[in-house]
């Protein structure tokens, strides 16, 4: 009888295999989980939360210690007194106690306040419990004792210790859907969404096209060909900042060289603030993102087009082909596969980019776009809350759009 095989793959020697790669694997995975995955959740979660910039720091009680009167022999009046109130705007602090060391020096005069005892040397007070925005000033008569020091009382050197329970708005289990709701309500997000396919889309495509004919430029040998190379990479590898300022500053409708040159040759009769009204302001932001971005394009269309067989362009030389019928027919079906690595890669960062818009318009004149919108709703009206829930918009977007890419595009590309 012929002898029965495991399945390959199940073998003892394949699992000790798979479990070797598993703990290999480990490391990264947990390093991947804490760096993506986690601020991820985080987004999720705030998302369903109503919480603002004053959320971030959880309700505590706030306390300032200082000695009024100024006593300088034993006998002089004075009075400790203790600043308190509630961090939070909207929630309650319970059971709030004061604890602190009595300045040797003093004694108290007159009534104790009936929610503190002192104890030795030692000042205990239950204060309750604090509402919202609560505040009160907690007053202890002293006078000097007989021990009065010479160099005076400071009760500001022993630090008054206070304490709380209360609830903190991100721990909770309350969630809602009103941030949500705040953020689709009305047309302002579907004029947001557009301006963001449009200048993503645009953008994305004028790179490729831009990289590309800049491919087939200095896809041949001369002199000069590597200084012209590098010059091409200048707009992506100059800092954002330096670049955003000196488009800002060639297109100033006063002192920019751009409208002082149209206007020299009688093309326009006024200033155009390109950056400052619709939709001229959208077409500046998308032309500043072909400029920046196509080098990237270009680095790596040139790079695929030089391990293009030879052989096979220079047969169709000798069969009469065009330049055009050579690259329509030869070349473009073999760079298809790094056109669309690079279109899915482009349409992500620009989808997600932030810096170029904010520094050249700041989200106006039309040019808002979704990580603007996050940015606005976050910090500009302190709404954490809606600002995550825009972003798991934006992540809900990409990760369509990322389906699409690997159902139908990449598919007839063979990737």
């Amino acid at each position: 009888m012929a002898e029965v095989k495991p399945p390959q793959g199940r073998g003892p020697l394949a699992r000790r295999e798979a479990r070797l790669a598993w703990g290999m694997l480990a490391p990264s995975i947990a390093i991947v989980s804490l760096v993506v995955i986690l601020p991820l959740l985080a987004v999720f979660w705030i998302s369903f939360k109503p919480v603002t910039l004053a959320d971030l720091r959880p309700p505590a009680p706030v306390v300032r210690e200082a000695l009024r009167g100024h006593p300088q022999a034993p006998g002089d009046p004075a009075r400790i007194e203790y600043r308190l109130r509630n961090s939070s705007q909207k929630l309650p602090i319970r059971g709030v106690t004061l604890q602190d060391e009595w300045p040797a020096g003093l004694a108290p005069a007159g009534d104790l306040d009936p929610r503190c005892t002192i104890a030795g040397a030692r000042l205990s007070c239950d204060l309750g419990d604090f509402p919202p925005a609560h505040r009160e000033r907690l007053k202890i008569p002293v006078v000097a004792g007989a021990e009065f020091p010479e160099s005076g009382v400071r009760p500001e050197a022993s630090a008054p210790q206070v304490s709380g329970k209360a609830e903190n708005v991100l721990l909770d289990a309350r969630f809602t859907l009103g941030n949500f709701r705040r953020i689709f309500d009305g047309g302002e997000f579907r004029t947001v969404l557009a301006v963001t396919l449009i200048y993503t889309i645009a953008g994305t495509i004028g790179a490729l096209v831009v990289g590309l004919f800049a491919a087939l430029l200095l896809d041949r040998s001369f002199r000069g060909q590597g200084l012209l190379r590098g010059l091409y990479l200048f707009p992506y590898v100059a800092p954002v900042i330096a670049v955003a300022f000196t488009w800002v500053m060639l297109f100033d409708p006063f002192s920019g060289s751009a409208n002082a040159l149209l206007l020299q040759m009688g093309l326009i009769d006024s200033p155009i603030n390109f950056f400052g009204q619709k939709p001229l302001a959208l077409v500046m932001v998308i032309l500043f993102e072909i400029w920046r971005y196509f080098p990237l394009s270009f680095l790596f269309i040139l790079a695929r087009m030089q391990s293009i067989d030879t052989d096979i362009l220079e047969a169709a030389d000798m069969d009469g082909a065009s330049p055009f019928q050579k690259f329509r027919h030869l070349s473009l079906p073999q760079l298809l596969g790094i056109l669309s690595v690079l279109f899915l890669l482009r349409f992500i960062w620009t989808f997600n980019k932030f810096d170029d818009i904010f520094l050249l318009t700041g989200g106006n004149a039309g040019t808002r776009t979704l990580t603007v919108d996050v940015y606005e709703q976050a910090f500009a009206i302190s709404n954490i809350g809606a600002g995550a829930a825009v972003a798991v918009v934006i992540f809900g977007c990409l990760i369509l759009f990322s389906w699409i890419f690997f159902r139908y595009i990449s598919r007839e590309e063979g990737l």
